[in-house]
């Protein structure tokens, strides 16, 4: 498999033969408003381009996987670029429903044993953060993929460390997961997504893995940088197994 980091969360994963385009935020830098109620309040998101052109980005997608319709993860560019006729994976029927409204029609829910092109993709429940918070974030999803070829690849999502990524991480023994791991946060309310500590804790659940942390510095209120990222990672000796990757990095598997 080769994953393809873009920006934020956004990935072009090419896994059994496929071309998987996850999550994607396509506008230019600068397009819309800060997220309010968190820092840097000066700056308009997305806070950086795309390493590359959308038309590279999408060509010969075979399917996109949507986790959830916040603004950082499928947006108007993303709408307007992508054929109409693409095949597109949701976490549940309202998200279903929304995706067709923006003139998709092939748009499929994702379940727990959904196959596609001989790929199986079981869709994972994530926390958008912790406590109140969740009500205001809303439901995410995240995916496994399974192949005979492949290597396990667990997309977590926007999800922070609790027992059903555990839970996850112990049944299907991924060998590559990706997390998001901006430790993104308003001013109230905690974590949206994994900070520092959720990653160690990933780890400590699948030290054989390469975790590769992505959604950093892209939108107004992250707060764990890539380089205190990896600081961490080396003080706690598992930058080997972390993997911080900029911008249109890309690993193969």
């Amino acid at each position: 498999m080769n994953i393809q980091h873009i920006r934020n969360a956004t990935l072009v994963v090419q896994y059994a033969g496929k071309k998987f385009l996850i999550d994607p935020m396509l506008a230019e830098k600068g397009t819309y408003p800060p997220f309010p109620n968190a820092p840097r309040q000066d700056q308009k998101n997305p806070l950086v381009g795309l390493p590359t052109s959308i038309d590279h980005i999408i060509q010969n997608i075979d399917a996109v996987i949507v986790t959830h319709l916040h603004l950082d993860h499928w947006d108007d560019r993303a709408k307007e670029a992508l054929p109409k006729e693409t095949v597109i994976f949701a976490q549940n029927e309202e998200d279903a429903a929304e995706i067709r409204n923006a003139g998709f029609q092939h748009v499929e829910v994702l379940q727990e044993d959904t196959l596609f092109e001989g790929i199986q993709l079981m869709k994972t429940n994530g926390e958008h953060g912790r406590g109140e918070i969740l009500k205001l974030a809303g439901l995410v999803c995240g995916i496994v993929f399974k192949h005979p070829t492949e290597k396990t690849l667990y997309i977590a999502g926007d999800t922070v460390w609790y027992k059903e990524v555990q839970e996850v991480i112990g049944t299907q023994k991924p060998e590559i997961i990706v997390v998001n791991a901006g430790d993104n946060q308003f001013y109230e309310g905690g974590s949206l997504v994994m900070g520092k500590e959720d990653v160690y804790e990933v780890y400590k659940a699948a030290p054989e893995a390469k975790i590769i942390a992505v959604h950093m510095e892209a939108v107004n209120h992250w707060v764990l940088s890539r380089e205190e990222l990896k600081s961490f990672s080396n003080e706690k000796g598992i930058a080997s197994n972390v993997l911080v990757p900029e911008d249109g990095e890309s690993y193969t598997f």
